[in-house]
């Protein structure tokens, strides 16, 4: 065959394969194809090609987008890597948020290869895997990696809500994923925080925010108040003569809740009753912040003589 027709065969089986890996190819694949380390070489020294590792191969013909980084990460890290925590979440598609690092796991034990941008986990159990795309750990185990890993709190509880609320993973397999879990060094919060997002009924509630009351010395409100209004039976969930203040659970994110949690205190609010809305995150992350606007509004509308 001319030099010029498998230098084109080459270009065209590399672009196709690019195209399916965001940009980048690895050079074992390449030689699956025919492609032996002589061509890559010609491409590199030609500059259609680009070196992004001892494995992985820029071709330059293909768009890449930032998916890129993520298999240039598993690929470099070492052999079993696969991607985990937050980046595995990105990899299943979440969005709205932003990696500062690229979390891979790999098998104890093995040789890990340092990149910059890469942090690598050695796991004696990596977990149920997702082969297909880009290598990844299931998102039920990744959300919660990711929660551990994180920052802060506030990126912890954001980590755990994107993937749930963008139905990347069932609040079922993260529950279950959960109870699997012996040991996390942020075990009340995520715990609480995964009953919120997951499980309504174990979420902070009504209960709880009475209690918040009796530590900042609030008078109790009365729980699950009923109203008739224009639009029918208005359920609260706490309430004080002046005051009425929704707790909002992970469910009120969920399908049509937000217009029906709207349009059920707007009805309150024009009847001339002010309405506080508590996200139980909020709760969660920044008591003093929201109980300091409660007792506020408490001694502004329900107490307005007591000094």
């Amino acid at each position: 065959m001319p030099a010029r027709t498998n230098a084109e065969r080459r270009r065209r089986a590399a672009a196709a394969l690019a195209a399916d890996h965001d940009g980048v190819v690895h050079r074992a694949d390449l030689r699956r194809l025919g492609v032996s380390r002589h061509d890559v070489r010609a491409e590199l020294d030609a500059g259609r090609w680009a070196s992004r590792g001892r494995h992985t191969v820029r071709v330059l013909s293909v768009e890449a987008s930032a998916r890129a980084a993520l298999w240039t990460a598993v690929w470099e890290s070492g052999w079993g890597a696969v991607l985990d925590g937050a980046s595995a979440l990105v990899a299943q598609g979440m969005v709205g948020f932003d990696l500062s690092t690229i979390d891979v796991a790999l098998p104890k034990g093995a040789s890990v290869h340092r990149l910059d941008g890469v942090t690598p986990h050695e796991r004696r159990e990596i977990g149920p895997v997702i082969g297909s795309g880009l290598p990844r750990v299931r998102p039920e185990h990744a959300l919660i990696r990711a929660a551990q890993w994180a920052g802060t709190d506030r990126q912890a509880a954001l980590l755990i809500c994107l993937p749930v609320q963008q139905r990347l993973v069932r609040p079922a397999a993260v529950l279950s994923a959960w109870a699997s879990v012996r040991r996390s060094p942020r075990r009340p919060l995520i715990g609480a925080v995964i009953a919120d997002v997951c499980d309504g009924a174990h979420s902070l509630g009504e209960l709880d925010f009475a209690r918040l009351c009796r530590t900042y010395r609030l008078p109790p409100p009365v729980r699950q108040s009923v109203r008739v209004s224009r639009s029918g039976r208005v359920y609260l969930d706490v309430e004080w003569d002046g005051l009425v203040v929704e707790i909002d659970g992970g469910h009120h994110l969920a399908g049509l809740n937000p217009m029906d949690d709207a349009l059920r205190a707007n009805e309150v609010v024009l009847e001339g009753t002010p309405v506080l809305r508590l996200p139980v995150l909020g709760l969660r992350l920044r008591p003093d912040a929201f109980m300091a606007q409660v007792s506020r509004a408490v001694h502004r509308y329900v107490l307005p003589d007591v000094a």
